[in-house]
């Protein structure tokens, strides 16, 4: 009995130790499978960063990019393998760049601090300026992702400013896939924790939650700034007991028979006897574990056993390494010159050296080496033995083989990837320089472009930078550049400022400083003595130089330049102010007649800013209600009856008091808002027009000054008909200069349905501009009105008189009545009546006045008690010229 339970015993510790070494085999089995997957998860989401670390390079040096520029950029990251599936640039955290747009349009305008899923990890990057791997999360696009956001800063080292953010999306299921991970043949269960790189802390994200209470084994993913951690156990879970269990226990049963039975048959054999079986069945079973150890141990690390006779050449290759050299896992014979002819062609001189030298000299075998099976498959083999002879037997070579192939091929892996990458950082060094200089020159001309332009005046602000010098800028503007635009196409165009950019490069001394800051504007940044002469001098040269003709494709192109000057000294340069005095200069320049320079002056800044001051308070009068019609009658230059009155415009200003457009008309046309303003006249004259009728005031008509721009609006014929006027109640007067000799096709067709409209037109200040008779003919005006300037000589008689009857008679002859303006005195008056004249207006008759003041003029009719004199004929002194 004794004995039945030492067995027993023995058994079941030789069992417990089968199960352990099982254990460890399968923990070990399923620690290699998941390292593999973690050097693909580490490699994969590596290479997707470094692949997007040159777009964020180049977005901090070109923060206002573009969607299209961006697209192009990202394009090129998409052009490699990778799981990335979109990047999306979120300047100050929202998003506004994104490739590839379609498919991903909703996730244009995302608020990372407003989306809760997605708020942490951005503020993170923010916060640390690190790179933050977040997620996976759900996309506001659909479908699920891990996004990587790489903060973005712009400005010069040390002074350096947060843009926003660069997220690269990677498909969590292309990584997945990528990694290993859903391999169908995978023989583990996978788990994954540590979202958003939290670690082991982290939440799980893949995998079933039944992993992590089942004993996994685990191994840590290292992220660009965190980790995950991968949890597996095999795809079956854990086996409690050894699939070898059942033979051993057998065996073991077997062993105990063996001992057992024949004690009981055999009785009491002599005590040396049964001490002599106890010891061999020590010896017995301490052999069996060994062997089985062995055997398990052989398994698990997947080694190939061989043996070499060196006398015979005869070899042994267990199943492990025939499967490595493709041999049939037979037990058949092997040869030396079976493992020779599997050597591949490049590694077989190597490897039988090695060999050799091992038998030979040293005695140790190790080598590495490559074979090619018949199937043309090649594995990778790491080779350790030792040399050995048995007593009375000859010399063997003992050893073990592995199957390397999936670690070499891993690290090739790695080093290609490795070597990938560096190349893709140094193109994109490479793009990144070429990136900087196109951001900071023209493309068409090659000069330095308004980036530049900044830089360098920047650089220039800094103290003790001038040493002394005046820093002058010269902003140049093409005259008449437009014209060979429009005429000869945007091709000459390009032509003229390429040649404007030689002629500024060819005067300019090598010390300065030549940009395009726009299209058809140059700057030139130079130092200059106190007496700015070199700035002066320079503007000549370049306006000398730009007035010769340039022959383009047979046509000889001219075009002149303008020259702002401005400058001021080292201590105290301001580089936004310095340029907008010289665009001041500039701006006076063309307005003194174009193709010449001036210089910035305090005086000149006085007038700007007065001029700035007007035109403010003209916008805020528009808006107030400030601008109103002032009335100046009109009479028949026979009867004095008042045939119409014309409404001019008054300004009443809050402090300057009742203002004549003298004051302020030239700023509103350069406001672009005269048109406005003739609106308002228009719409307040019709509405004190139907004032007058209701009151029983008798005023025919009420004439209107029209602008050119007001007269070319495609609003304007629409606007006239919603006011309803009534056929012969409304003049338009039209000044000559401005229309009668200009070729305008709108002008004329709109003149054309105002008339159709009922409202007479009037050529206003006759006279003084160039009008010719075709054009009147063309026109074809109710009346036209003589300037002031060619009345007021009439009372001295001679060729003025004769002028202006001329013109009368002129009229008449085309069928238009005729106004004479300025009569300033009763001898006018008279002069006009009798050389045909048909209406007058002036002082003498009445002022200008408010619309409350005419109602009051028209009932007392003060004109006919001061104009009696007026009424006697004096035909004898007034005579029409012939």
């Amino acid at each position: 009995m004794l004995a039945l339970a030492v067995v027993v015993v023995a058994g079941v510790f030789a069992d417990q130790q089968n199960n352990v070494l099982y254990q460890q085999s399968v923990r070990s089995a399923v620690q290699s499978e998941l390292s593999i997957i973690r050097a693909k998860l580490e490699g994969n989401i590596t290479s997707n960063m470094q692949l997007v670390q040159g777009l964020v390079a180049t977005i901090s040096t070109e923060p206002d990019m573009p969607q299209e520029r961006f697209s192009q950029l990202a394009d090129n990251l998409f052009n490699k393998t990778s799981e990335l599936r979109n990047v999306a640039g979120a300047p100050d955290l929202v998003v506004k760049l994104m490739y590839p747009l379609k498919g991903n349009e909703q996730a244009i305008g995302l608020d990372y601090r407003k989306n809760a899923s997605q708020r942490e990890a951005a503020l993170r990057a923010q916060q640390t300026g690190r790179i933050v791997l977040a997620g996976p999360v759900n996309l506001v696009q659909g479908g699920e992702g891990i996004i990587g956001r790489f903060p973005v800063f712009v400005g010069e080292s040390g002074s350096k400013e947060f843009w926003g953010l660069i997220s690269a999306v990677i498909d969590v299921q292309r990584l997945y896939k990528d990694s290993g991970l859903l391999a169908p043949d995978l023989p583990i269960a996978v788990a994954i924790r540590g979202k958003d790189g939290l670690g082991p802390d982290g939440a799980q994200f893949y995998g079933p939650d039944w992993i992590i209470a089942d004993a996994p084994v685990t191994a840590p993913v290292t992220l660009p700034n965190g980790s995950w951690e991968l949890l597996a156990v095999p795809r079956e879970g854990w086996r409690e007991t050894a699939p070898s269990a059942w033979g051993l226990r057998l065996m073991i049963a077997v062993l105990g028979g063996l001992v057992v039975v024949p004690i009981f048959i055999s009785g009491r054999l002599a005590e040396e006897r049964l001490a002599h079986l106890r010891a061999l069945r020590g010896s017995e079973s301490e052999l069996r574990r060994m062997s089985r150890r062995l055997k398990m141990a052989l398994q698990t690390s997947r080694i190939g056993i061989w043996e070499n006779d060196l006398s015979t050449g005869d070899l042994f290759w267990d199943d492990r390494v025939n499967a490595i050299f493709g041999k049939p896992q037979d037990g058949g014979p092997r040869h030396y010159q079976d493992w020779e002819d599997a050597l591949h062609p490049e590694d077989l001189e190597r490897a039988v050296e090695e060999f050799r030298v091992a038998v030979e000299e040293t005695g140790s075998y190790h080598s590495e080496y490559r074979v090619l099976n018949a199937d043309g498959e090649v594995r990778y083999v790491r080779a350790i033995g030792m040399v050995y002879t048995d007593p009375g037997s000859t010399p063997k070579i003992a050893g073990v083989n592995w199957d390397v192939t999936a670690d070499v091929e891993l690290n090739l892996s790695l080093k290609e990837a490795s070597r990938l990458t560096e190349a893709r950082n140094s193109a994109l060094a490479e793009a990144k320089a070429r990136i900087e200089h196109n951001a900071l020159h023209d493309s068409l001309t090659g000069l330095p472009n308004r980036r530049y332009l900044d830089r360098v005046l920047k650089d220039l602000a800094r103290p003790d930078a001038l040493r002394g010098q005046r820093l002058a800028l010269l902003h140049i503007d093409l005259d008449r550049f437009k014209q060979i635009n429009d005429t000869l196409g945007h091709a000459a165009g390009d032509a003229m400022l390429v040649h404007a950019s030689d002629v500024l490069k060819s005067n300019v001394r090598p010390e300065d400083f030549v940009a395009r800051i726009g299209g058809d504007e140059f700057v030139i940044v130079c130092l200059v003595d106190e007496d700015d002469t070199v700035a002066g001098d320079l503007a000549s040269r370049v306006i000398e130089r730009m007035r010769q003709p340039v022959i383009y494709e047979g046509h000889e192109c001219r075009f002149g330049v303008s020259v702002g000057i401005a400058s001021c000294r080292g201590d105290q340069v301001d580089a936004k102010r310095l340029l907008v005095d010289a665009d001041i200069a500039l701006y006076r320049a063309k307005s003194r007649g174009r193709n010449r320079f001036e210089y910035f002056s305090e005086a000149l800044q006085a007038e700007v800013i007065q001029t700035k001051r007007v035109a403010d308070q003209i916008l805020q009068g528009l808006d107030r209600g400030e601008f109103e019609p002032w009335f100046q009658p009109q009479f028949d230059a026979r009867t004095l009856d008042v045939v119409g009155c014309e409404a001019l415009v008054r300004w009443r200003h809050p402090t300057e008091g009742i203002l004549a457009p003298a004051s302020f008309m030239a700023v509103a046309e350069e406001l672009n808002v005269v048109p406005t303003i003739d609106k308002l006249v228009l719409e307040q004259s019709l509405r004190q027009l139907a004032q007058w009728d209701a009151a029983g005031l008798r005023v025919p008509r009420v004439s209107v000054n029209v602008s050119s721009r007001r007269l070319r609006d495609d609003t304007l014929l629409a606007s006239l008909r919603d006011l309803h006027i009534q056929p012969g109640r409304l003049s338009f007067e039209l000044v000559e200069s401005i229309f009668l000799d200009e070729n305008d096709d709108v002008a004329r067709f709109h003149v054309d349905q105002i008339k159709e409209l009922g409202i007479d037109i009037e050529i206003d200040d006759f006279g003084t501009g160039y009008a010719s008779i075709i054009s009147l003919l063309n026109l074809k005006p109710r009346r036209l009105k003589i300037d002031r300037q060619l009345v007021a000589p009439i009372v001295k008689g001679g060729g003025q008189r004769h002028l202006v009857a001329s013109v009368i008679e002129i009229g008449k002859s085309l069928g238009v009545d005729v106004v004479g303006e300025g009569v300033e005195t009763l001898e006018h008056a008279s002069i006009l009546r009798d050389l045909g004249c048909d209406v007058l207006q002036g002082y003498a008759l009445a002022r200008p006045m408010p619309a409350s003041d005419v109602e009051r003029f028209l009932r007392d009719e003060p004109w006919r008690k001061m104009s009696r004199p007026f009424h006697v004929k004096d035909s004898a002194k007034v005579r029409r010229p012939a």
